[in-house]
């Protein structure tokens, strides 16, 4: 049976290694659920409309307003897409750079949650423009975005298939277009 360290604190978290941690799979199933409901917070606020399939779909009398279509649309695209980059590296046989890419991907995320903690002070309680902060997040997620590619191509735990055209196949479907797909289901 696996417990969580709770004698543990953030500097730890972040400069643990891999042979020295446990509880990978839990440390990052937590991560990834405050992860999805920050990042859902954040961008809830800024989503023009509901589709229309979303506004006329009620379950026993409950309907979801912006912020349950923003968070039910980042799990499933965050469950998705754990579930396909499993099904990659259980393809190409590279199983055991899965558990080192989830906990290098745990550590990645526990960082931008903290970002997302201060953007959402920053977004629902200064009195800031909106539009002006909506450019700034734009442009601050296309950096973290790019720098988590490099972040994971040059780790120093080797997280990304060995050959290059595998390393390609990962950046191409499994991060650039999810996230062009969840962009526009999320803002057109």
């Amino acid at each position: 049976m696996q417990y969580l360290q709770r004698q543990s604190g953030l500097g730890a978290f972040f400069t643990q290694n891999f042979i020295d941690s446990g509880n990978i799979f839990p440390t990052w199933l937590i991560v990834s659920v405050v992860y999805a409901v920050l990042l859902a917070t954040f961008v809830s606020s800024y989503i023009p409309i509901l589709p229309k399939f979303i506004e006329e779909f009620s379950l026993f009398g409950y309907s979801l307003n912006k912020f349950g279509f923003a968070l039910l649309a980042v799990s499933v695209f965050y469950i998705l897409k754990f579930f396909f980059t499993f099904f990659l590296y259980s393809s190409i046989g590279q199983d055991k750079k899965w558990g080192r890419l989830y906990f290098v991907s745990s550590k990645f995320y526990m960082a931008v949650s903290i970002l997302l903690i201060i953007a959402n002070m920053v977004n629902y309680y200064f009195n800031i423009d909106r539009e002006k902060l909506f450019a700034i997040s734009v442009l601050s997620a296309a950096m973290i975005f790019i720098f988590k590619n490099f972040f994971y191509a040059f780790n120093r735990n080797y997280i990304l298939p060995n050959e290059w055209y595998y390393k390609f196949l990962y950046i191409c479907t499994l991060q650039f277009a999810p996230v062009l797909a969840l962009w526009k289901l999320l803002f057109y």
